[in-house]
């Protein structure tokens, strides 16, 4: 069973819609024992850092979600403020993150884009991800799969080795990170049509 997350923070009714649509069984859930018990993991999240901090920790889930991960190996996939919280820090707020990761949150900088430039933040809308090295979960998604992104933060990985992507947003950014069993996508998935479909076939069917 993939449990999704329910901390108060992701579209987890969507993920959970589009998990159904791939043949995949997910449930919804902040039970202990639910996610303790659960074969797969997905941290979802839309807002602020400081607060999914907080919200995972009055919840008591963050020594249990790194028992899951760290110890045993559960595959996780963390969207979009959910893959933020894998990194150490977020220059958005001052809670330490999960620290899974070598990286930390930055927000976008486009004073370098040029004065004619017409990018924004928040990076908003679809947006192409360029592959840097092979990942199961992208399995069949080519360089110029295109994905929803809704963020003005990003993940900046100290460990380049932790790259499988990028999009361009007035420079390159990461968009998809991973290790072990760790996976972090920036886009979501659920509002990504069959790029989306794909990927998370791809999370529930592999490994």
């Amino acid at each position: 069973m993939i449990v999704i997350v329910d901390y108060g923070m992701g579209n987890v009714g969507s993920i959970a819609n589009m998990l159904r649509k791939v043949g995949a069984a997910a449930t919804i859930s902040a039970d202990p024992t639910v996610v303790a018990g659960a074969r797969k993991l997905i941290l979802p999240g839309v807002g602020a850092f400081d607060r999914g901090m907080t919200n995972l920790a009055e919840r008591g889930l963050i020594p249990l979600l790194r028992r899951k991960v760290l110890e045993e190996g559960t595959p996780v996939l963390g969207v979009c403020l959910g893959m933020q919280l894998l990194t150490q820090r977020s220059e958005e707020g001052q809670c330490a993150g999960l620290g899974w990761l070598d990286a930390e949150t930055v927000r976008f900088r486009l004073e370098d884009a040029g004065p004619a430039s017409t990018l924004k933040v928040p990076h908003m809308g679809w947006n192409t991800v360029r592959l840097c090295r092979p990942h199961p979960t992208l399995a069949g998604l080519e360089t110029g799969s295109r994905f929803y992104f809704v963020h003005s933060y990003y993940v900046a990985c100290h460990d380049p080795a932790l790259v499988v992507a990028e999009t361009d947003h007035g420079g390159a950014f990461t968009s998809v990170v991973a290790k072990g069993s760790i996976l972090g996508v920036q886009f979501h998935p659920e509002k990504s049509h069959r790029f989306g479909m794909q990927l998370y076939r791809n999370f529930s069917e592999r490994g």
